[in-house]
């Protein structure tokens, strides 16, 4: 079954390589970007960035098909300090978008690690269990292991990487309501703002540096 509320009536934009001025315009005046990305797997230095989704609290939606040149539009709106970017697993997202664009995204907010904060009476923190249990919808992952370099992207991978971006803000308002709930909102603040020095030192291959 598809998600039906979260696809808004709009077909996403496409763009090649960076966000046109009018689009990136729009998402700084904003106060919260959802962003995801695609990639050719799950190893940031061998595995292609391919495709950097956007959506804003309109459910306004463009896609950038990324083909490795300058992107100062996306670079600028990813270290924008007046915009938060918000991931589902942003650990992943925002090294595949250093390694590429040569940026460390912030400030930012996860959706997986507020689940973990909020969510402990459970191991099951992927997106789509989010979305079944808060905004009570079924999203459709048919897609979520396919060919994102192909230049002929299909119909059901638009939807699906459209639908990832666009869930994002209000699973961020009930989860934000929830960290309140468990007096754990200024944890989750503190994690978030840690976030992307742990994706630098991914990067760097540190591993277990808290550890004795």
């Amino acid at each position: 079954m598809k998600t039906e509320e979260s696809v808004a009536s709009r077909k996403p934009d496409v763009y090649r390589d960076d966000l046109p001025d009018d689009v990136f315009q729009r998402y700084m005046r904003k106060d919260v970007i959802a962003i995801d990305t695609e990639t050719r797997g799950l190893i940031v230095h061998r595995d292609r960035l391919c495709l950097v989704q956007f959506c804003d609290d309109d459910g306004v939606v463009s896609f950038v098909r990324y083909h490795g040149n300058p992107a100062p539009n996306m670079q600028k709106l990813l270290t924008e300090q007046s915009v938060t970017k918000l991931f589902h697993f942003g650990r992943f997202d925002i090294g595949v978008l250093k390694y590429y664009l040569g940026v460390l995204t912030g400030p930012v907010w996860c959706t997986k690690i507020a689940s973990k904060l909020v969510r402990t009476y459970t191991d099951r923190h992927s997106l789509k269990d989010l979305v079944r249990e808060l905004l009570q919808k079924e999203m459709d992952k048919s897609d979520q292991s396919s060919d994102w370099a192909r230049e002929d992207l299909s119909d059901s991978q638009l939807e699906y990487a459209a639908n990832d971006v666009r869930v994002l803000v209000p699973l961020q308002r009930r989860l934000t309501e929830l960290l309140e709930r468990e007096n754990r909102l200024e944890l989750a603040k503190r994690l978030f703002a840690f976030l992307p020095t742990q994706c630098e030192m991914d990067l760097a291959g540190f591993k277990e540096i808290f550890e004795h």
